[in-house]
């Protein structure tokens, strides 16, 4: 007897082949028949009229800390997604001594838009070394499988502390960050993740540490990887760090670089273009390099108190570690501060989320009735229409709520036709949900629904068969996880089954979840009708199905 079988479905095996209609059977954790199926089954669930596919992978979030507490990493496994990747950008929680946690801490929550108070209250730091951290999360158990990046920043803070983000590093610091690179790489970290992005601020506003890494230290830290003769290299890109770079690193170590992130920039309309060429130049000549882009717009709901897109600014700096609202409102009432702001912002510069593209921002939610007539307006409009600055609406409006006005940011992706050639590209891998990250501003777990939806249904820009090889076997492939990506006899059971004529994301809501009370905005899938991981249900269409032991590997080990 088998563990489950689903019937009738219409089956994606993950690689791009046409669609079959066929039963497909269960037993233990894999995968054990495909075809016409008489034999029982403990579970059967009727696939007719739907899809049944290999679960999501996810390459790009952050659910380092919220695995300590959640071990569903929700809302990822509701929207499809069966194995995820984190500690992305270099923002791991381990190695880290007991000395350093507050640090790390304070610096997460600042650079990946977390709740100081939810951290604090939630993570449970029942680890050291890297292999502690994958132990503990053995421990507690995950419903998705996880695999984890050896974070550059979090090295860095472990060896220099807080000098981290201040200094370069000491030849005898660069080899103690080694050191411990290798030794997460042993206990079965997927890879060493970093950052050189402008935009990643440390707490009090100093630069996560990553960014103020030498060349030197980069090519010591990824040779980490070619002694250990697996793992990817995860870029989080900045100005200084070229394709040419990666390239560099590629064929000095062996292994595979991920540049992230290629997103559209309508301010910088050729940038994308160009890196995908770059990228395939570097493809050409024997480097690995896959380019991370993203299927959805980028956009962010944020007060004034806590607005992440503006951190790039140094006119931001003063408010950006402000504890109280009246610090809040005198920056903002104060003209030289408004002034510094609209100076700078008059300057383009690559790199900073937000350029001045006032079109694209709008007022999300408003404090006072009467000024809900301003909600789902851009804030240009606006200004045209009182005759100033658009910064002068924002600052006027939060002003007159007491700094409790939503605003919405759509920063990158927004123009469909420009996203589509980049996100089509077979040098790149679709990803970027940032899950477990922005809890305040936005939720982008729902990328893979969102192309079946939009990109496949509505747009057609891909068929079914290829968007679905574009979110499993692809990323699977590209960070060499064993047996995952695919439905086929003998891999694992990790399985989507949807509706194709209803899939998609649902909207935008606020929970009130984290510890503490603290809240964050998730999504609701639409049209998807169970999910598997390793052959376990973990979400029926409509809830989390409760586990005393969940079903989700912590991945160790890696193809080479």
């Amino acid at each position: 007897m088998y563990d489950l079988l689903i019937k009738g479905a219409e089956v994606a095996d993950g690689l791009g082949n046409p669609l079959f209609r066929a039963d497909v059977a269960v037993a233990g954790e894999r995968v054990a028949a495909i075809g016409r199926i008489a034999e029982p089954a403990s579970a059967t669930v009727n696939g007719e009229g739907l899809v049944l596919a290999p679960g999501i992978v996810d390459l790009h979030t952050h659910y380092d800390a919220q695995l300590t507490w959640d071990s569903t990493a929700s809302p990822s496994p509701a929207l499809g997604v069966t194995s995820v990747v984190m500690g992305n950008c270099g923002f791991s929680l381990a190695p880290c001594p007991p000395a350093c946690r507050d640090i790390v801490a304070r610096n997460l929550a600042e650079v990946e838009g977390m709740e100081l108070n939810a951290l604090r209250a939630g993570i449970e730091w029942n680890f050291e070394s890297f292999a502690d951290y994958l132990a503990a999360l053995r421990r507690k158990g995950t419903y998705p499988n996880v695999a984890a990046f050896v974070g550059h920043s979090t090295v860095r803070t472990a060896i220099m502390g807080e000098e981290g983000s201040t200094r370069a590093a000491r030849p005898d610091e660069i080899a103690a960050m080694k050191h411990l690179v290798a030794e997460a790489m042993k206990a079965g970290a997927i890879g060493l993740a970093s950052t050189t992005h402008d935009n990643h601020y440390g707490a009090g506003g100093v630069p996560m540490p990553s960014r103020l890494a030498s060349d030197e230290e980069f090519h010591a830290l990824v040779g980490a990887l070619k002694d250990a003769r697996r793992g990817v290299f995860q870029m989080t890109v900045g100005p200084r760090t070229t394709v040419g770079f990666l390239e560099a690193l590629a064929h000095e170590s062996g292994r595979p670089m991920v540049f992230a992130a290629v997103n559209y920039n309508a301010m910088f309309p050729e940038r994308c273009l160009d890196i995908m060429s770059e990228v395939e130049a570097a493809r050409g000549r024997g480097a690995e390099i896959w380019a991370q882009t993203n299927c959805q717009p980028l956009s962010m709901d944020f007060p004034l108190t806590s607005a992440y897109c503006m951190y790039g600014l140094d006119a931001w700096t003063p408010v950006r570690d402000a504890t109280t609202k009246d610090a809040f409102r005198r920056a903002f009432s104060d003209p030289a501060f408004r002034q510094r702001y609209m100076d700078e912002l008059a300057v383009k510069k690559r790199g900073r989320l937000f350029n001045a593209e006032w079109n694209k921002i709008e007022v999300a939610y408003a404090a006072k009735p009467g000024n809900r007539a301003l909600e789902g307006r851009p804030l240009d409009a606006v200004a045209r229409e009182r005759g100033c600055h658009p910064a002068e609406v924002m600052f006027d409006v939060a002003l007159s709520e007491d700094l409790d006005t939503v605003f919405n940011a759509t920063l990158l992706n927004s123009e469909e036709d420009q996203v589509e050639p980049l996100i089509k590209n077979e040098a790149g891998v679709i990803s970027l949900s940032d899950g477990g990250a922005h809890l305040r501003y936005m939720c982008d777990a729902a990328f893979g629904l969102h192309l079946l939806g939009r990109w496949v249904r509505e747009k057609q820009s891909f068929t079914l068969v290829d968007a679905i090889r574009r979110l499993t076997s692809v990323p699977a492939k590209a960070y060499r996880l064993l047996d995952r990506g695919v439905l086929k006899e003998g891999a694992f059971a990790d399985l989507l089954l949807f509706d194709p004529k209803t899939v998609g994301r649902g909207p935008l809501r606020r929970v009130f979840d984290l510890p503490g009370g603290e809240s964050r905005l998730i999504r609701d899938p639409v049209g998807v009708h169970g999910v598997w991981v390793n052959g376990r249900p973990v979400f029926d269409g409509k809830a989390y199905v409760p586990h005393a032991r969940p079903p989700g590997h912590v991945l160790d080990h890696f193809a080479a």
